[in-house]
């Protein structure tokens, strides 16, 4: 393998100085890109725009909510700057609190999932997503973030930590009201950056699931979705060694 030329060493250090000089900052993956996977890091910083600066469903302190949820799951301190991003979308540290509280809780979910599944002949009253969810609305009611967008956020961060159990007693929330189906969407798309796009895949799977085996009820446009055939692409069951 030759060495690179003096062009080709200029052109790296002006991709990274460039990078830096657009976003105020380096992290070690960046360099890694820019010297051996530039065209990997072009995709990358559209596919960052696409995910986290585009605005679409939710307003930017709404996913700035979603976020912190998201990364408190992923224990993400890298993340710092969507702090100073929902303060800058008017939130303020009594929400965070109130934010920081809510995903306590519901990080703690496996306890219920327990009884449901374990105990519910025992203890009838811990059977199902009921008390769960009692109990959560009584942490989420008169908080200082709206119980919908607590269900969003709290939706992302148990598809972020793969808690089944837990993602369908929000979804099941999120339609309880009008269910902002598109705001849903673009909460659990956010999870792909900190945790890779099988969660998401999966997250989307529990969905689909609900919609086709009625425990939720979409409109017409995401029924669309729920009706599609084939969508288990990752089912190896039909392969023999």
């Amino acid at each position: 393998m030759t060495e690179p030329s003096a062009p080709d060493l200029a052109a790296i250090r002006e991709r990274i100085d460039k990078f830096f000089r657009a976003r105020g900052y380096l992290l070690p993956h960046h360099g890694a890109m820019a010297v051996a996977a530039p065209d990997l890091q072009d995709a990358y910083l559209v596919m960052y725009r696409a995910l986290t600066l585009t605005d679409r469903h939710l307003t930017p302190f709404e996913r700035e909510t979603v976020w912190l949820a998201v990364l408190i799951a992923a224990r993400e301190a890298v993340g710092t700057h969507h702090v100073e991003l929902f303060l800058k979308a008017g939130g303020t540290e009594e929400q965070i609190r109130h934010i920081t509280r809510l995903c306590g809780f519901a990080m703690g979910c496996g306890a219920y999932s327990f009884m449901d599944r374990a105990w519910s002949g025992i203890f009838p009253s811990l059977a199902g997503h009921d008390e769960y969810r009692a109990e959560f609305d009584a942490l989420a009611d008169g908080g200082p973030i709206p119980a919908e967008l607590a269900h969003l956020a709290l939706a992302a961060l148990q598809a972020t930590r793969g808690e089944h159990w837990g993602l369908r007693a929000h979804i099941a929330a999120l339609y309880d009201g009008v269910p902002r189906e598109d705001a849903l969407v673009e909460a659990l798309s956010l999870i792909m950056w900190p945790v890779g796009v099988n969660h998401f895949l999966d997250a989307c799977g529990v969905w689909v699931e609900m919609m086709k085996s009625g425990a939720v009820t979409p409109s017409e446009r995401f029924r669309i979705w729920a009706d599609l055939p084939h969508q288990a692409g990752h089912d190896a069951s039909h392969l023999k060694a």
